[in-house]
């Protein structure tokens, strides 16, 4: 029952504090990521692909290495358990920035949404309205509540420690060198790989959660199946396909990231989101979480496989 009762304690906690104000461990493995890349960088897949397995090898074992030391002591292994899953959570983290772009839309402050937007993505605000931004942050709290709560509660739930440890590691390289720029399309290669392959399940149940959540699991589920290979990305195509479907919105288009535009396609039949949509987004991604952590717990509660 440890490890169930570690991933509920620590989801509850990242509810109420959000992320570590201080002394975030992933601000620290990003560091630490971010000087290796000055010693190893070189614009090569087999050097982006040493750099992902030093990185996330180091992670997991040290996962693996507390999760062992821990195991036989129920209360200890409960409290590290926790620790390490509010570490690596950023869900409450990311409705606050939902909550955020709400109020500056509501307020009709287009400057401030757009330099607000780069708190949740990548993508490049300068031209976009009011409504645009909208769009924007619906699909970026729909990614993101899989990647920052989804994935990292279904591997805590299935891998304790080594779980939350390593798909954070993961996620984290994808973040910083993922990206299909000049710089990053060879040496970022094995990192966006490596996450697209550790995503491909939760985003699966992420979407299954998001219709459960909504209380539309039929039009969600039809809005994936039919939409989501419209979008380029494996993962992310699922997840925002199922909340345009739960949310009854049409989501999708061409988006600009600076140095490259990305099509990503038509998800779902309804309108296209305004700005009262990105509040009913946030509340729907709340509902996921939970609905996440409690899967997790059961999963904890299961054959211990590391």
């Amino acid at each position: 029952m440890s490890r169930a009762l570690g991933v509920l304690l620590g989801f509850a906690a990242d509810r109420v504090l959000g992320d570590p104000r201080r002394y975030h461990p992933v601000a620290g493995f990003g560091r630490t990521a971010g000087w290796l890349e000055q010693q190893m960088y070189g614009d090569s897949r087999r050097r982006g692909a040493g750099y992902t397995a030093v990185l996330v090898g180091a992670t997991a074992a040290l996962g693996v290495a507390v999760e062992r030391a821990c195991r036989r002591h129920s209360v200890l292994h409960t409290a590290v358990t926790a620790a390490a899953t509010w570490a690596v959570l950023g869900a409450r983290s990311l409705e606050r920035e939902a909550e955020a772009m709400a109020e500056l839309l509501e307020e009709k402050d287009i400057p401030g949404a757009r330099n607000r937007l780069s708190h949740l993505c990548a993508r490049d605000a300068t031209d976009l309205e009011a409504d645009e931004l909208a769009r924007a942050t619906v699909e970026s709290v729909a990614e993101n509540t899989s990647d920052a709560c989804v994935a990292p509660l279904l591997w805590g739930g299935l891998l304790g420690v080594p779980g939350l440890l390593g798909y954070r590691a993961v996620n984290t390289l994808d973040a910083m060198v993922g990206y299909r720029s000049p710089r990053y399309e060879d040496f970022g290669w094995a990192s966006a790989r490596l996450d697209d392959l550790v995503n491909l399940l939760p985003a699966r149940v992420c979407a299954l959660l998001t219709g459960l959540a909504s209380g539309r699991p039929r039009e969600t589920v039809a809005v994936w199946r039919r939409d989501a290979p419209k979008h380029p990305s494996p993962n992310a195509g699922p997840v925002e396909a199922a909340f345009a479907g739960a949310l009854g919105l049409t989501l999708g288009g061409t988006n600009s990231y600076g140095s490259y535009q990305e099509d990503r396609g038509t998800l779902g039949d309804g309108p296209a989101p305004t700005v009262a949509d990105v509040r009913r987004t946030a509340e729907l991604a709340r509902r996921v979480g939970i609905a996440a952590a409690g899967l997790a717990a059961v999963l904890g509660k299961g054959k211990r496989w590391i």
